[in-house]
């Protein structure tokens, strides 16, 4: 086995409704215009989370997809540009957190992430990404979230197909980390 330091997000908050205390975490950590993302499907979320920020709301970008695709991630990052975002919110499932990882990765900007599945890819250091119809994949310790808000409310009333999907997707996260080099 390869030995390699432990990285996790420097907090990781669980609790019913503690994704109503989004502001004081972008406070927290110093940042005062915070762009919310989200897939188109979880537009309504994304407005509700750009309702609690108030004023430290720069934005909200809801065209995550699957996969994470750099044209999607190129949109996104003018949309921090244009807003002048020092701040990722991402609320939603993989596609979501694999955004907010894409930018993280591009900009160094700090993020708050919402999981709304099971499938555990915002506690990762990996970022898959597809340009051209090729997805690549990267471990990198600058694209882990600065917070993790892990709200049950979001979670209660998920479709029953999704939270299949979702329980299996991080069941074999949960295998493929077993096997990892670099496990720990």
């Amino acid at each position: 086995m390869v030995a390699s330091p432990a990285v996790s997000a420097v907090r990781v908050l669980f609790g019913a409704a503690i994704r109503k205390t989004i502001a004081a975490e972008v406070t927290r950590l110093g940042a005062s215009r915070a762009l919310v993302l989200s897939t188109p499907h979880q537009s309504d979320t994304a407005l509700e989370m750009s309702e609690y920020l108030g004023p430290l709301a720069a934005g909200v970008f809801c065209q995550a997809r699957m996969h994470t695709p750099v044209s999607v991630t190129l949109d996104a990052m003018a949309q921090v540009a244009q807003t002048g975002a020092d701040c990722l919110v991402a609320i939603g499932g993989g596609s979501t957190t694999g955004l907010a990882k894409a930018l993280a990765l591009r900009t160094d900007l700090p993020q708050i992430v919402i999981p709304t599945t099971y499938a555990g890819s915002e506690a990762t250091p990996i970022l898959g990404q597809t340009e051209d119809g090729i997805k690549t994949t990267l471990n990198d310790p600058r694209v882990l979230p600065e917070v993790i808000l892990y709200d049950p409310e979001l979670v209660v009333f998920l479709p029953l197909a999704l939270t299949v999907t979702s329980a299996l997707n991080a069941m074999a996260h949960a295998a493929e980390a077993l096997y990892a080099p670099d496990r720990t």
